[in-house]
Parts: structure tokens; C-alpha cells; sequence
């Protein structure tokens, strides 16, 4: 499934046709659909179709109004949360853990050097620290302190094509995201290393984590395995289960 890149005039008659309808007032707005976060919508029924047409109408707008310069606001040091909240789609008892001294991050897909990388080859590349608010899905959100690198430098040094349209993650504890490849070069989208300028432990993603604080908290993959750029629509652990997509903030 490859899902074709939109402008704001590409968009205009399906907004035209839904102020028409109505469908943009009272309580089913494009907002609630996108917080379906009970909704099993694999078994394809009438409802199921017409909810899985406005999520991909919902990403259709986000991807519209996208813009690479908007940045997510930041936090002084005084606004951390503390403590900061577990979340993961497993209790905190099932963590899982790999040994950083034998982790490998792989890389695959549209790149130019596919050599796996550790986490001292991924701590000797520039390094940026955010202090950001990660807002989930469920309705709460934290500020939290993170550093890494940012996935733009990665991308560049590994000889990613920028112009394939999606970068996947998949990780050791089963989960996976994906993300617009504009999202991807956003100046504040990082693999983080580091949680409260402390590497990270192994409830925050350990030993490398996606963060990116202009999507909602369930696209901050935790416990990275590997990376891949395509243009191959690549989905995602909730996002096949009726979370929207693209999910921005």
C-alpha cells in the first residue's frame, strides 16, 4: 500500500464536500475519530469501512498542513514531570532488556551503508537534548528530558534516499511505527540515548528509542531493533489496529 504525498489544494474538494455534510460539527469530529483508542477496526464491516475512511482522510489533512519549520515547544528544566509516567502496551513488570554491550541497531531499505550500528558508533555522531512534552493517546501528557541523535544526521549518514516516502522502526519487544519521511527529517524528531541526561533505562526504551515530539506519544517507538527506509506503506502496531497514522499534535 503506497499512499501518494498531498498539498492543501489536493485536499480542498474532500473539506468542501464534508462542510456540506456536516461532518465537521457536533461531537463526531475529525478529533474524536482520531482518539479510537478501543476501536478493533481489522474486521472490515460497514463501520469499520467508513471509520478507516475518515482515519485515512484524517492523515490525508495532517500531511497537508505538515509544515518542517513548526516546532513542538520546549520546556525549561523546573517543568520535568516527576516521577514520569510508565507506558508501553504492556505493563511495567514485562519490560524486556537486551544487553547495550550486544544490541545492534540495523539498518535497511533505500540506504546506502547497511552496517548495523551500536551504541557507541550512534553516541560519537552530533547529539541535540530536548526537554518536550510527550502527549499520549489516552488523554495525558509529561514533560520529560531526552537526548540523542536527531534522525535527520542519521539518515544523511547512512546515504538514506530522503525522497522515499516512509521510515519504519521495529523493535525487540514486538512493537513498530512508521513515519512520513518529512516527519522523519523534522529537526526535532531523535534517536534518543539518554533520559534525563542519564542513558536510558530499560522502562524507557534501552538502549535506544524514538522521540518525537510532534506526533503523539505511541509513535516515540521504545527498545529500537532496527530502521528502514521505503516506499512501501510500512504501518505500525496500533496504527493496523484504526489509530491514525500520522498522528500529529
Amino acid at each position: 500500500m503506497t499512499r501518494p504525498s498531498v498539498s492543501a489544494a489536493d485536499i480542498k474538494p474532500d473539506l468542501d464536500r464534508l462542510r456540506r455534510r456536516g461532518l465537521l460539527r457536533g461531537s463526531l469530529s475529525l478529533g474524536s475519530l482520531a482518539l479510537l483508542t478501543g476501536c478493533d477496526l481489522s474486521t472490515h464491516s460497514g463501520v469499520d469501512a467508513a471509520l478507516w475512511a475518515m482515519l485515512r482522510f484524517n492523515d490525508r489533512v495532517q500531511a497537508a498542513l505538515f509544515s518542517p519549520t513548526r516546532m513542538a515547544e520546549t520546556y525549561p528544566a523546573s517543568a520535568i514531570s516527576h516521577p514520569f509516567r510508565f507506558n508501553a502496551y504492556y505493563p511495567e513488570w514485562q519490560v524486556r532488556q537486551v544487553d547495550p554491550a550486544v544490541w545492534r541497531f540495523e539498518v535497511a531499505g533505500l540506504v546506502a551503508d547497511k552496517a548495523p550500528w551500536n551504541v557507541d558508533k550512534l553516541r560519537s555522531l552530533p547529539q541535540e537534548a530536548q526537554i518536550t512534552r510527550h502527549i499520549c493517546i489516552e488523554g495525558w501528557s509529561q514533560v520529560g528530558q531526552w537526548s540523542g541523535v536527531p534522525l535527520h544526521v542519521f539518515l544523511r549518514r547512512v546515504g538514506a534516499d530522503t525522497r522515499a516516502r516512509y521510515v519504519a522502526f521495529s523493535c525487540f519487544d514486538g512493537y513498530s511505527t512508521s513515519l512520513d519521511m518529512a516527519s522523519a527529517l523534522h529537526p526535532q524528531t531523535i534517536l534518543a540515548l539518554d533520559f534525563e541526561q542519564q542513558p536510558l533505562a530499560p522502562q524507557w526504551g534501552s538502549p535506544l528509542r524514538l522521540r518525537i515530539p510532534i506526533k503523539l506519544g505511541f509513535k516515540s517507538a521504545k527498545n529500537l531493533q532496527s530502521i528502514e527506509v521505503t516506499n512501501t506503506f510500512p504501518g505500525g502496531f496500533w496504527e493496523n489496529q484504526g489509530y491514525n497514522w500520522f498522528s500529529g499534535v
